[in-house]
């Protein structure tokens, strides 16, 4: 029973190790990400900012396209818990509102959460994809989730009967995922200065306006 237990710690210590492992790595390849660009930033420049050999990031995570999908994926969570989007408490929370504009006030402070973290890493992503196949493949996934969560919650607005008179369903979708965009806030809150709280406050009215029946 004992050799059982110590097993089972020597295991639970490496994998904490290794995932010790990946969050370096994704924290230094995100770093050069956003200062140098996804296409100029090399392997090797990654590994160095890791502290660990070029095989341990291979092996550890993957190219620099399984980084960056990874280094999104955790931005996006907040975390590095394999838990999805959609069953994180706030997001579960948000959905069990009867009200729909504190429904959108809420999922409003989520998307705002998200994009704080994420809206540089997805500037590269973007720029990337111009030029790069697999950078391309992954930003139209993400853009397609980011569509899909979009849809959810209008739904749950229609539900709720609050969807705007006249303003149909595909189009309120489109006008969630445009304010919503990461970009939206890196223009706003990053190069022009804005504080999370007067987006949020903006972004809040906006939609609001766009998508509720008055």
């Amino acid at each position: 029973m004992a050799e059982v237990v110590k097993r089972g710690y020597r295991s639970d210590v490496r994998a904490a190790q290794a995932q010790e492992t990946r969050r370096r790595i994704v924290r230094a390849a995100s770093d050069l990400f956003v200062a140098a660009g996804y296409g100029a930033t090399a392997v090797d420049a990654i590994a160095a900012g890791a502290g660990v050999s070029r095989k341990t990031v291979f092996n550890a995570v993957g190219g620099k396209a399984e980084i960056l999908a990874l280094a999104l994926d955790w931005a996006i969570a907040g975390d590095d818990e394999p838990i999805p989007l959609a069953d994180r408490p706030d997001v579960a929370a948000l959905l069990r509102l009867d009200d729909p504009g504190q429904l959108l006030d809420a999922w409003v402070t989520v998307v705002v959460d998200i994009d704080s973290r994420v809206a540089d890493l997805y500037a590269a992503l973007e720029a990337a994809a111009g030029v790069d196949s697999m950078a391309r493949a992954l930003f139209t996934r993400l853009q397609s989730q980011r569509r899909e969560g979009a849809q959810v919650i209008v739904d749950a607005v229609v539900a709720r009967k609050g969807l705007r008179r006249r303003l149909q369903r595909a189009d309120a979708v489109d006008l969630a995922c445009l304010f919503s965009e990461p970009l939206m806030y890196r223009r706003l809150a990053g190069d022009r200065g804005w504080s999370d709280e007067r987006f949020e406050h903006w972004l809040r009215s906006t939609l609001r306006q766009q998508l509720l029946r008055t």
